[in-house]
């Protein structure tokens, strides 16, 4: 007897045919015995076509990733407080055609890059590099003002108020000792790219944070592994926000 699929779950981005969700939450089903359930991959080439998307009577909840966390949320209902005060969806519910956004990134992040921090002796002045200003980073300086962790956004461009790539010499490393990477740069298949630093400078008082876990061990990663300083990439944050998830489409 073939079960008949009732419910269906995914993930919205861009360029995401390396994800591991689909595997994660299909393991999640079968170990979980939860039936009639599949968790599909939309990877579409720009957020209008997520109203497509939207129209599946079957669709009760997606997650959404890059690039459209922040654009998505024009095509939602309503969005949770959290989320609005951030700017980042990272969780879709479907309940009655009413679409809700909300952010579980935000848990995903903290609880996974709070355990690095035990490194760091002195946390009253400790600064933060955010590489990339999409809807990431904004729920990375949403944790890090939490935290009391000063922080500067880096660009790719000249916009005021943050850095650029090239700002970023030996004297400012010397000060900021956290380097979150909020860019898609080295994910799978370009795992040969990395974000523009100079990597020389970096030491084992630096903490590295990739928000890209495929590979495991990006070259952003590597370089400052070289250096001695303490990695972590972003898969462990990607299990905590996808339970976090289910819980929310399930209540």
């Amino acid at each position: 007897m073939i079960n008949k699929i009732t419910q269906i779950y995914g993930l919205i981005g861009k360029n995401i045919e390396y994800s591991f969700s689909r595997k994660f939450f299909l393991k999640k089903f079968k170990k979980e015995f939860i039936f009639n359930v599949d968790y599909e991959i939309f990877d579409i080439p720009k957020i209008e076509n997520v109203s497509l998307i939207f129209q599946n009577p079957y669709l009760k909840g997606c997650n959404v990733t890059i690039p459209y966390k922040k654009s998505i949320i024009s095509f939602l209902t309503k969005i949770t407080s959290e989320a609005k005060s951030i700017g980042s969806v990272n969780v879709i519910k479907i309940n009655d055609q009413c679409i809700t956004g909300f952010n579980t990134d935000v848990l995903g992040f903290e609880c996974s890059f709070k355990k690095g921090l035990i490194q760091f002796h002195n946390k009253k002045n400790l600064k933060a590099l955010i590489l990339g200003t999409g809807g990431v980073s904004k729920t990375v300086s949403f944790v890090l003002k939490k935290l009391e962790i000063s922080y500067q956004y880096v660009s790719r461009n000249k916009n005021k108020g943050f850095l650029v790539y090239e700002d970023i010499n030996k004297n400012l490393l010397k000060e900021y000792k956290i380097i979150i990477n909020c860019t898609p740069i080295g994910t799978y298949p370009n795992i040969n790219s990395c974000p523009y630093l100079p990597y020389q400078h970096v030491s084992y008082e630096h903490y590295f944070y990739d928000m890209v876990y495929n590979p495991n061990k990006t070259l952003f990663l590597k370089n400052a592994e070289k250096k001695g300083a303490l990695i972590k990439n972003g898969l462990e944050m990607l299990y905590l926000q996808a339970e976090e998830s289910w819980k929310i489409w399930k209540i």
